[in-house]
């Protein structure tokens, strides 16, 4: 009787056995079938997502963009995972040493040969604008976070720009504005004379004297400078309330030192300097005592809340230094495109900019952040004022914030674009 039961119990657990593996069989084909279906619906062009940053990493503008452009975007695609889709994701740099013709020649070699995807950012105007049309002609994304000129998603827009950071009309939108707004009617410029800063000094007259002020003048520079003593002379003697600053990384930080030694900067002055683009980089490379006073206007400030300051100390413990915004931009703008290709399931242009468009932007960088159909990405935009020695606390403690000016606010209304894109 006990070998008949052992007996019915050994065959129930061989049953059990076979049945167990049985399913376990099934199961594994199931999940093999599974991956197989994913991966055919999966579509990733060569089997890698490469994405490029051409920057100005040595020239004048290599602080503001440059190697922290390129740290901030490898930190997202190692955040990411290093893969998107099982594929591995890679990164390639150049610098274009601020030449339009040798971004466009390195972008066409890169969408031609070297199978880049996207590009996560060209920085300064001139360059940006060149590769924008080879981006046109190949239909490739491409995102800017470092140049400025607002024509990038106005009158030159694309379906695949997206200009996330900021842009001409914003900076003169919110500094000229409140300036002017605050008794500051006089204003006389010194500008970089290349399509930046012609940008952007025109973008601030018609916020000026919208606001009843007037321009007196205007004295324009070559990029890279050295020698400021002429045009200072020129900006003292126009006598104007204002200097507005419509230049950029080197030259800005060359400007306000000149203008330290000239007297248009300190308690005795009649005189108040503006920069209409200043980072937080260049308030470092000036330092305090120099810069205090200033007003200007940014995207992102490090030390906003405990996100920023989060993400800011692991970038500044790689670059010794905290990130601006463009450098913050980039991390968050190769975020969003790799998600938008993740949620794709493809690295197509096309798919992939209807996703990113489609997905509203919440992180350190933007709440509520939206890419227009335009390409603008509209996020807050904020006013600083350049703390005194005796106000900042800490290292890098350097803005107090002056005003928060909501994204629709700040941006050009898409009511007013000439994006052949937009429907009225």
């Amino acid at each position: 009787m006990h070998n008949i039961t052992r007996q019915v119990r050994q065959g129930t657990t061989s049953s059990l056995t076979r049945a167990a593996r049985k399913l376990a069989c099934a199961t594994a084909l199931l999940g093999l079938a599974a991956t197989a279906a994913h991966a055919q619906d999966a579509q990733v062009s060569d089997d890698v997502v490469r994405l490029g940053v051409i920057s100005d990493l040595a020239g004048p503008f290599a602080d503001i963009t440059g190697p922290g452009t390129v740290t901030a975007v490898q930190m997202a695609i190692d955040d990411f995972g290093g893969k998107v889709l099982g594929k591995k994701i890679e990164l390639v740099t150049a610098d274009h040493q601020n030449k339009a013709d040798i971004a466009a020649s390195k972008a066409r070699e890169w969408f031609d040969t070297g199978k880049v995807d996207a590009l996560m950012d060209v920085a300064v105007s001139a360059p940006a604008l060149a590769v924008l049309e080879v981006a046109k002609q190949k239909n490739k994304v491409i995102v800017f976070n470092g140049p400025g000129i607002d024509r990038l998603t106005n009158d030159l827009c694309m379906p695949s720009t997206v200009h996330y950071v900021y842009d001409t009309y914003a900076l003169a939108n919110v500094t000229a504005s409140a300036i002017t707004q605050r008794g500051g009617k006089d204003w006389f410029f010194l500008t970089a004379d290349y399509a930046f800063g012609n940008s952007l000094q025109e973008e601030a007259s018609k916020v000026i004297t919208a606001n009843g002020g007037k321009v007196l003048g205007a004295a324009k520079h070559p990029i890279a400078a050295t020698d400021f003593a002429s045009f200072m002379m020129t900006a003292q003697q126009s006598k104007a309330q204002i200097i507005g600053l419509a230049n950029a990384g080197a030259d800005t930080v060359n400007a306000v030192k000149a203008a330290r030694e000239f007297g248009l900067i300190g308690n005795n002055s009649k005189q108040t300097m503006a920069g209409l683009l200043m980072y937080i980089t260049d308030v470092h490379a000036l330092g305090l005592r120099t810069a205090s006073g200033l007003m200007l206007t940014e995207g992102f400030y490090w030390d906003m809340n405990d996100e920023t300051r989060a993400w800011s100390k692991r970038y500044f413990a790689k670059m010794k230094k905290m990130p601006n915004m463009s450098q913050a931009g980039a991390y968050s703008s190769t975020m969003h495109y790799l998600k938008a290709v993740q949620a794709a399931k493809s690295d197509d242009t096309a798919k992939v900019m209807a996703q990113m468009k489609s997905t509203p932007i919440n992180d350190f960088f933007a709440k509520n952040g939206r890419i227009r159909e335009d390409g603008r990405m509209v996020h807050d935009m904020y006013l600083f004022q350049v703390k005194s020695q005796a106000e900042s606390k800490y290292p890098w403690d350097y803005f107090k914030l002056v005003a928060t000016v909501p994204g629709d606010k700040a941006f050009l209304p898409l009511s007013q674009s000439k994006c052949p894109m937009v429907r009225k």
